[in-house]
C-alpha cells in the first residue's frame, strides 16, 4: 500500500522557520522524483520544489527560492522541504508528490500558517 505522509506543519510567526518531512511506503522510493507543491485558500495548487531521485538536482519556485531547502534521504524514504524566512503568503496546505513517468502519488497535506 502507498503511503506518503507529510508532517512538520504548524503556526509559525513571520520570519520563522519550519521543516517538512514527507515518509514514504509501498513503492520503490529511490526511483522516482519527489516534490513539494502548497495550496493556498481560493488559489492554485503550485509546485513550490523538486528534487530528483538521487538528490542531485533541485529546482524552486521564484517566490521561495533561497529561503527554502528540499533534500532527500533515500535510506530512510523521506524527502524534507526546509522553510527559513517564513512570510505570511507562505500559508497554504503543503502536499508531497512522488512522480515516476506517468505514476505519480500524492500525500494528505500539512497545513503551514504564518501569521503574527
Amino acid at each position: 500500500q502507498v503511503q506518503l505522509v507529510e508532517s512538520g506543519g504548524g503556526l509559525v510567526q513571520p520570519g520563522g522557520s519550519l521543516r517538512l518531512s514527507c515518509a514514504a511506503s509501498g513503492f520503490t522510493f529511490s526511483n522516482y522524483v519527489m516534490s513539494w507543491y502548497r495550496q493556498a485558500p481560493g488559489k492554485e495548487r503550485e509546485l513550490v520544489a523538486s528534487i530528483t531521485n538521487s538528490g542531485g538536482t533541485t529546482n524552486y519556485a521564484t517566490s521561495v527560492k533561497g529561503r527554502f531547502t528540499i533534500s532527500r534521504d533515500n535510506a530512510k524514504n523521506t524527502v524534507y522541504l526546509q522553510m527559513n524566512s517564513l512570510k505570511p503568503e507562505d500559508t497554504a496546505v503543503y502536499y508531497c508528490k512522488a512522480n515516476w513517468f506517468l505514476v505519480e502519488y500524492w500525500g494528505q497535506g500539512t497545513q503551514v500558517t504564518v501569521s503574527s
